[in-house]
């Protein structure tokens, strides 16, 4: 028994991942997956860069918002990215989730077993499935890897302050390639900057290892993201960025933010921490520094690693509530006005990890115990957290919605109104459309009632689109097109102009036409309201909607065509403006 024990984490993990790959093979495209910041963002960029050859192109223009530099988009220097290129798009999103929770998996063993004194089977299963739970965190997909992959650099860092060997510097270097530097980077470099300050001081010598470390890491962030750094450095180009309007909160909705990010994450990362951890965490807090107090021993409160990363967590989200306090962004802008702007508040993406890291402590101090009852509660423990994460709904939960509406479709007989991921993208049906009306590569086009990443996924050029960066200028080209709409909805306006990520068609009179439902329900109005003059001077020649326009003679469209089957629930008509 023993001896099969001491291989139950990774074997553990092996049938997790194998069942997996099962799962969406069987199922295939007709998966559930996140539609909001993933298959409107992007999994369609990445199809069409793959589809009109810029993947790689140096200085090229991409087929949407009229033509934005590629230099704007993911660099194609990065393992998620390259899935892309390589694979179909829903086999390269499939194939990133595995590798995200494989790498996982890897990182936090490999670090947790740095890290503690005492090995054994019990170590070696906790830390592997506790790096299982990592991995099956429903977090931001585009970017599960980097996320993944934080426990490794610092497992890198404290092998090359241990041991000063060539192969850390070189894994250190190649590290960007798996990571992001906007989301996970920058605040590596600025936590290993803080870091050399502190072990400096504490070591009464300079930590030369760690300083090489950083430089290495800021180099191959350049390397690995040379468009990203480009773009900062040698572009002179006003972007969307510098109009979007920051949010301010008074003292206590700072407050309430701090907190409720603290128990529930924010959108990206919606860990469900909140159901098993924290409160495990929060018990074990009170008995750990309740042992402190009784035995006399507040220094030790102070250095245990628990502590420090229970201090770490609340920094971050302390961090992410000045975020909206005009004070200190005011103080930023003036102190070190570069960073005027950037969102410093995504120290709190760092937290899934600490979150899972206490959880290991904990479960590592009660295998220590050497008493059955407690090891096993250590696996109760680490599963359970698991299982809260697999079995909630979130944002991201892809196998959740999966298995929910598959099962709700296929076992009880009814019919779902969300969309899976072929009827989303509707390849068939659009090639039909193309064909039909004779879509030749270059001609533009832009959609209405569906987001314009159903039409890039699907080789079709696009004036809208959505993107966090690209040139001002164009969105005040784009806002003449959409100006009637804006007029019409006050809240539709604040919208587009303090913030125009999303540079889309929009309704005079619904707050939202833009559905990823089946269904069109909601929909009142079905005029549109453009300025087709406008619309015509930025070239474009088809308007693709789910709405019958009817006022479509009033503004200048012609309607070309009506489409639907090829397996699509979706009513295309094509007009245009020729």
């Amino acid at each position: 028994m023993k001896r099969y024990m001491k291989h139950f984490g990774t074997a553990f993990a092996c049938v997790f991942i194998l069942a997996v790959i099962i799962f969406y093979a069987c199922i295939g495209e007709n998966s559930y997956i996140a539609v909001q910041d993933n298959m409107d963002l992007f999994i369609a960029q990445f199809a069409m860069l793959r589809n009109s050859g810029t993947f790689f192109g140096l200085g090229s223009a991409a087929p949407f918002l009229g033509g934005v530099s590629r230099d704007v988009l993911p660099s194609e220097l990065s393992l998620y990215t390259l899935l892309y290129m390589f694979l179909p798009s829903f086999a390269a999103y499939v194939t990133g989730y595995v590798l995200k929770v494989v790498i996982a998996i890897v990182s936090c063993r490999l670090l947790f077993l740095d890290m503690v004194q005492e090995k054994n089977e019990h170590t070696e299963n906790l830390a592997t499935l506790t790096g299982l739970l990592y991995g099956v965190l429903n977090l931001f997909p585009a970017f599960g890897i980097p996320f993944s992959a934080i426990p490794l650099i610092v497992y890198l860092l404290r092998k090359v302050y241990a041991e000063k060997s060539l192969k850390w510097y070189a894994l250190i270097f190649l590290y960007p390639f798996i990571s992001y530097f906007s989301y996970i980077g920058f605040f590596i470099i600025g936590y290993l900057f803080v870091a050399v300050i502190i072990f400096w001081i504490k070591d009464r010598k300079f930590p030369l290892s760690l300083f090489i470390s950083m430089i290495l890491l800021s180099l191959g962030s350049v390397v690995f993201e040379y468009r990203l750094f480009y773009m900062m450095l040698f572009s002179d180009t006003a972007t969307i960025r510098d109009t979007m309007v920051q949010t301010y909160f008074g003292t206590g909705d700072m407050l309430r933010e701090m907190w409720d990010v603290f128990l529930n994450g924010m959108m990206h990362i919606e860990d469900v921490h909140k159901y098993v951890i924290l409160p495990v965490c929060g018990i074990y807090f009170l008995i750990l520094n309740g042992s402190y107090i009784v035995k006399k021993n507040v220094k030790g409160m102070f250095t245990d690693i628990f502590n420090l990363c229970a201090l770490l967590l609340v920094l971050d989200c302390v961090v992410y509530g000045l975020y909206y306090s005009e004070f200190v962004n005011n103080l930023i802008k003036t102190v070190v006005p570069p960073l005027t702007g950037f969102q410093y508040n995504r120290t709190v993406f760092f937290n899934p990890f600490i979150w899972c890291a206490m959880l290991f402590i904990i479960v590592y101090r009660l295998s220590g115990m050497g008493k059955k009852a407690a090891t096993a509660l250590g696996y109760i423990l680490v599963m359970a957290a698991g299982a809260a994460v697999l079995l909630s709904p979130t944002r991201y939960n892809d196998l959740y919605n999966t298995a929910f509406y598959t099962v709700r479709q296929n076992v009880f007989g009814n019919v779902n109104d969300d969309l899976n991921y072929r009827e989303f993208y509707s390849e068939d049906l659009f090639k039909e459309i193309k064909k039909d009306i004779g879509y030749e590569d270059g001609d533009w086009a832009v959609a209405y009632g569906m987001h314009p990443a159903v039409l890039e996924y699907n080789g079709i050029s696009t004036l809208d689109g959505y993107l966090g960066f690209y040139p001002q200028s164009y969105k005040e080209d784009f806002r003449k097109i959409i100006a009637p709409a804006l007029e019409r909805k006050e809240n539709t306006r604040i919208y587009f102009d303090e913030w125009g990520a999303r540079c889309y068609l929009y309704s005079g009179t619904d707050d939202t036409i833009v559905m990823a439902t089946k269904s069109m329900t909601g929909v009142t109005d079905r005029d549109i309201y453009i300025d087709t003059d406008a619309l015509k001077d930025l070239g474009c020649k088809y308007l693709f909607s789910r709405i019958e326009l009817s006022n479509a003679a009033d503004v200048g469209l012609s309607l070309i065509g009506e489409y639907s089957g090829y397996g699509s629930p979706y009513t295309i008509y094509v007009y245009t403006s020729d």
